[in-house]
């Protein structure tokens, strides 16, 4: 129902008296109301839900008007529309008591002047808006919480999207279009609608972002929003899903980055409450993209660290077929600081791996500085355990409050003699003729104050098979390690007899994708 400009208003006027109707129907119609006229109770309730005010005499013909009055505020149709009884009759305080006690909003007595009653109604018909705008404001504040929440969420760009196109339909109740510039410099459109409010994604030529902020946007606006036209918006867009008169806005994130654009049906945002809520909604996304830009930045960052800070290939030893495996949990999580070498020592082998704890690009660089350091300690000719010992001051001293686990493993190709000393990493599997088993298990982690590996010595027979892994490949939620470590143990076991890519590649297989960052060696006494 749309209202006469300024505080005018459709008025339903009931009352059984013509001469009674036709004078207050003048005063009001000449104040620039619209007036409805009825004559019955009947007739007030059957056309209630299109007025925006009623005016109700109290002695009709076939109800009282306090009767009728309570059925228009019993119905959750009509139920906020303000109501002024008015009655030549029923004027004693009780009369009104009754009145107000059955939902008026005021009560008025005949006779009246003019002034009197058309005040009476601009101040109903205020306080009646005002009611409607906080709660239409209340309403389209807690569905911008609920995609607010739905943004956050979201894990992927597309998701994002997603989530911001079906809550915009969800919020204006109206076709929107979002267009956002993905990582890789393709421009993304996704569209929700009411009618259909799963998402649908289109891609776009180049630059389709920056042109329609360009359009909304002054130079050097950060945010704004703007009423186009169907031929405006179609000459900027011309295939666009949107064919009508629109409300757009846009945000321009910090320098360097891709604006944000939002289009909306313009039917979906009708007052100034509608189009503060579509801005908001606009810089919720940005900020959202913005973090999910930067983190996918610094996870690329660390990953390639942390590749950088491995070693490319195994060394080529005889006696020994040693290989490697490093996978990162998914492109979402932050790089974690798993970490693996393998080095000659004296005339042995130096295999060692570890995890510095957390996930982020200090625990990559953390783990580079403890691989650097472990190197360092090998080629100075320490023992197995003063290296271990070494790590742990390092930690402590320039990284105090960080762990890490370490398991180093020093191998005598000929004789098969293992030397084991264990940070509380881990436990290493022998795969070897009399079946597979964990060995070296316990000791203190590094970064406490106290140094208390697990030392243990085991013989590696020919052919058998030393596997070192890090957490991520046998842990699970709602899955037991120890059932995850078992089945690991059964399928190095049947594949022992594979060479020792096909048997690394069969145990990282196992388990699926994993939620950590797995590191693996292999060690294959041949």
């Amino acid at each position: 129902m749309t209202s006469p400009p300024g505080g005018q208003a459709r008025v339903l006027l009931v009352d059984d008296d013509e001469a009674k109707r036709y004078l207050i129907g003048t005063w009001l119609r000449r104040a620039g109301h619209t007036v409805i006229e009825a004559g019955t109770g009947r007739e007030a309730l059957e056309q209630a839900d299109s007025a925006e005010l009623v005016l109700l005499d109290v002695n009709l013909p076939d109800m009282l008007g306090y009767d009728v009055c309570q059925q228009i505020k019993d119905n959750p149709a009509t139920a906020a529309i303000p109501v002024i009884q008015i009655s030549a009759t029923a004027v004693q305080v009780s009369d009104r008591a009754k009145g107000l006690t059955h939902g008026a909003d005021a009560y008025l007595t005949d006779p009246n002047e003019p002034e009197e009653l058309l005040a009476v109604v601009l101040a109903a018909l205020r306080y009646s808006r005002a009611r409607q705008r906080a709660e239409r404001t209340a309403t389209l504040l807690a569905a911008l919480t609920s995609v607010a929440l739905d943004i956050n969420a979201a894990e992927t760009f597309d998701g994002l999207a997603r989530a911001a196109a079906a809550g915009a339909a969800r919020i204006f109740a109206a076709q929107a279009v979002l267009v956002i510039e993905m990582p890789d410099g393709q421009i993304r459109r996704t569209s929700a609608s009411p009618e259909q409010p799963g998402p649908r994604q289109r891609g776009a030529p180049r630059g389709l972002a920056d042109l329609v902020t360009a359009r909304i946007l002054a130079e050097g606006q950060a945010s704004g929003a703007v009423m186009l036209s169907c031929e405006d918006w179609l000459a900027l867009v011309p295939d666009s899903t949107l064919r009508c008169d629109i409300c757009a806005a846009a945000v321009r994130p910090k320098p360097g980055r891709p604006p944000v654009a939002l289009a909306v049906d313009r039917a979906g945002v009708p007052g100034d409450e509608e189009l503060q809520v579509l801005r908001q909604l606009v810089q919720l996304v940005a900020l959202a993209t913005d973090a999910l830009r930067s983190y996918a930045e610094e996870h690329v960052i660390a990953l390639t660290l942390q590749r950088s800070l491995l070693p490319p290939a195994p060394p080529r030893i005889p006696g020994l077929a040693i290989a490697f495996r490093y996978i990162p949990a998914s492109d979402q999580a932050e790089v974690g600081g798993d970490f693996y070498e393998a080095l000659r020592w004296q005339d042995r082998v130096l295999v060692a791996i570890g995890d510095v704890q957390g996930h982020s690009l200090h625990a990559a660089t953390v783990m580079g500085e403890l691989r650097h350091a472990l190197r360092a300690f090998v080629l100075e000719g320490h023992s197995p355990l003063e290296i271990t010992g070494r790590l742990n001051e390092v930690l402590t001293c320039y990284h105090p409050g960080i762990i890490a686990t370490l398991c180093l493993t020093v191998l005598d190709p000929a004789s098969g003699e293992v030397q084991i000393v264990n940070c509380g990493h881990m436990a290493p599997l022998l795969v070897g003729g009399q079946g597979a088993g964990y060995v070296g298990e316990g000791g203190l982690l590094l970064g406490l104050p106290m140094h208390e590996p697990n030392v243990e010595t085991v013989f590696l027979p020919p052919g058998g098979t030393l596997l070192l892994i890090t957490d991520g490949l046998v842990e699970d939620r709602g899955v037991f390690l120890d059932v995850n470590l078992e089945k690991l143990r059964v399928a190095a076991q049947e594949a022992s007899g594979a060479e020792v890519e096909a048997f690394s590649n069969h145990l990282m297989s196992i388990f699926g994708p994993r939620e950590d960052d797995v590191a693996m060696v292999a060690v294959r006494r041949t």
